[in-house]
């Protein structure tokens, strides 16, 4: 029966590229012209640029990780339906151009779906690139230091590893505010300066990770977000942690555990960094658009993302 349901869900193929796009037209009426494509000189793409986000999108949302496997499906199934298709090199060149739009409108799927939250958690994971005997050969970020992948270590799962460190900022419900990639060695504290910048008037629930006075007044000042975390038994005026927040903070915990099982986030492919951050996106944004649908069209609870598409 499990492979029936998983057989229909990849020959809904087009319907379900259809029905994406549509999200993304949706949520990015001033930011592309009347073709799909960021306005700039030059031939008009007939494969437009929402059309390559939309693509990359369903592609993460039905598990297919893989452009030689995408394409492969697209040529031998769906020729006809994506008459227009570019080749997988400029698939690839496109996806990384377009990384910023992707990401805005992701960005807008999350604030739609949260309209009016102002309660949020932040927490990051470990991003390995490759096993950690194999690091002296890895060839990612090797032409620039300041994106190349470094070793860090884990406290909570006793890991060391190479790799690089994802931070994300999840609402109450799952859906993901804000993210990025850092060098596995950065302390969790500096992704809050980028917080202070995309976000405002909310609490912040973290982990003992991100206590610190001096961020926390800096960022109730700056932008009026009050962080939340939980005091170490051995400070002064120690007081337990309110244990409503406890439960709320592991909500992103479950969001990383969907985006490592669902959505395949440990597989990397990337042979550079800007493919390997383009890759985190459409995983994100993917779930992003699942959960996008089934609150304004399927009406059932957001995070059951397992089978929306099959719908």
């Amino acid at each position: 029966m499990l492979r029936n349901k998983n057989h229909i869900s990849m020959h809904n193929l087009k319907a379900n590229f259809d029905k994406i796009l549509n999200i993304c037209k949706l949520n990015s009426n001033d930011l592309v012209n009347e073709f799909g494509n960021i306005p700039r000189p030059g031939p008009v793409p007939k494969f437009s640029d929402l059309d390559v986000i939309s693509l990359s999108m369903m592609a993460e949302a039905l598990g297919i990780d893989s452009e030689n496997l995408l394409f492969l499906k697209i040529k031998n199934d769906y020729q006809e339906d994506f008459s227009t298709i570019i080749s997988r090199r400029q698939y690839n060149d496109r996806r990384k151009f377009l990384s910023s739009l992707q990401k805005e409108i992701q960005s807008r799927m999350a604030k739609q779906i949260d309209e009016f939250e102002d309660i949020f958690t932040v927490d990051s994971k470990p991003f390995p690139v490759c096993r950690y005997v194999r690091k002296d050969r890895c060839k990612i970020g090797k032409d620039s230091f300041e994106k190349a992948p470094n070793i860090g270590y884990c406290a909570s799962q006793d890991l060391c590893y190479y790799g690089y460190k994802l931070h994300a900022v999840t609402s109450i419900r799952g859906v993901i505010h804000s993210f990025d990639l850092t060098k596995a060695s950065i302390h969790d504290l500096h992704y809050l300066n980028d917080v202070n910048i995309e976000m405002e008037d909310c609490t912040l629930i973290g982990d003992k990770a991100y206590l610190s006075k001096e961020v926390q007044l800096d960022l109730f000042t700056t932008s009026n977000i009050v962080l939340e975390v939980p005091m170490r038994v051995n400070q002064k005026e120690y007081k337990p942690q309110f244990p409503v927040f406890k439960k709320i903070r592991k909500r992103i915990e479950t969001v990383f555990s969907q985006l490592d099982g669902q959505f395949m986030l440990g597989r990397n492919y990337a042979k550079d960094t800007d493919g390997l951050f383009t890759r985190v996106l459409a995983k994100i944004s993917a779930l992003t658009v699942l959960q996008y649908i089934n609150k304004f069209v399927l009406n059932q609870p957001i995070g059951k993302v397992k089978h929306t598409l099959a719908a």
